[in-house]
């Protein structure tokens, strides 16, 4: 229960997402391309699936209807065999690992993910302590424990793939992950773990001056539409992530559920970059995204 209803993260967010709007420029505009280059895999859609955990029908189906729609994957808690079935979709995926407190768990699991073909790996930092006091967390009946940072330079020096931490909330965090070698952070407060959270669209251009332009910054949570996601962009994300909204429809529909998803989402999103002048992810002008505090 939050006794303060006013440091709910996903409200904060979701309030300053909706103050935002978006300027036309019309005239002369072509219809955009959403092709973007990560790692040098080629995506459609800088759409990306979230590090979900534990869903129905599986893991496995998630994976492939997003490789069905040509978008990146990252997927969550699982057991090396559940991930194996993730990777034989030939879906490209990262592993997004929990910060337990048996560091030979964490490092097993990154050396299974290169050896099996992930794309990448990561570690939710912010998973690792509860968000009503500074203890460490049980996540699934798993003991975490908060890393610190010799712990995740070790991480990152363990594997070949590119690294990224999730839960990043600051351009000095930022900073800090880019210093020790990391490839990119997830912007997260993971459903509220971190309460009063600043939202991550607000943080974002003061993230990108401080880490520049080749460092991956993926926003995750509280984006609803394809609009969202083009306000995040413009703001400075390179990808934007998604979980929540696959659920219904992957339950209904298993993988064809997720592509459609993937695809809605792609559609809003190449609408708003028609009326502003877009015609590709790179020309979105950050100008366009206007605060308006009358809202």
């Amino acid at each position: 229960m939050i006794k303060n209803k006013n440091c709910n993260s996903m409200d904060i967010a979701r309030k300053y997402l909706d103050s935002l709007v978006i300027e036309g420029r019309i005239l002369g505009s072509v219809h955009p391309s959403t092709r973007c280059s990560i790692l040098g895999m080629e995506f459609d859609t800088p759409v990306m699936g979230a590090a979900l955990s534990h869903l129905r029908p599986g893991m496995a189906g998630y994976a492939e209807g997003l490789k069905n729609a040509n978008a990146f994957c990252s997927v969550g808690m699982g057991d090396n065999e559940d991930f194996a079935k993730v990777l034989e979709t030939g879906a490209k995926v990262m592993k997004v690992i929990k910060p337990y407190a048996d560091r030979e768990e964490i490092f097993s699991r990154i050396r299974f993910a290169e050896e099996h073909g992930a794309a990448a790996v990561g570690i939710d930092v912010e998973h690792a302590t509860n968000s009503e006091d500074d203890r460490d967390s049980l996540v699934a009946g798993l003991q975490m424990k908060q890393p610190t940072l010799e712990e995740l330079k070790e991480y990152v020096k363990s594997t070949k793939l590119p690294f990224f931490f999730k839960g990043v909330m600051s351009a000095k965090d930022a900073l800090t992950a880019k210093g020790i070698g990391a490839a990119g952070v997830i912007l997260s407060h993971h459903n509220n773990i971190f309460r009063c959270a600043a939202p991550h669209v607000f943080l974002l251009p003061e993230i990108r001056a401080a880490v520049g332009p080749d460092f991956i910054l993926i926003v995750d949570g509280g984006i609803e539409d394809g609009y969202d996601a083009f306000k995040a962009l413009a703001r400075g994300a390179d990808l934007v992530s998604i979980g929540r909204p696959f659920m219904p429809p992957y339950e209904e529909k298993g993988p064809e559920g997720v592509s459609e998803t993937v695809k809605e989402f792609t559609n809003e999103l190449r609408a708003m970059m028609l009326r502003t002048g877009s015609k590709d992810l790179k020309s979105i002008d950050p100008s366009v995204v206007k605060e308006a505090y009358w809202l």
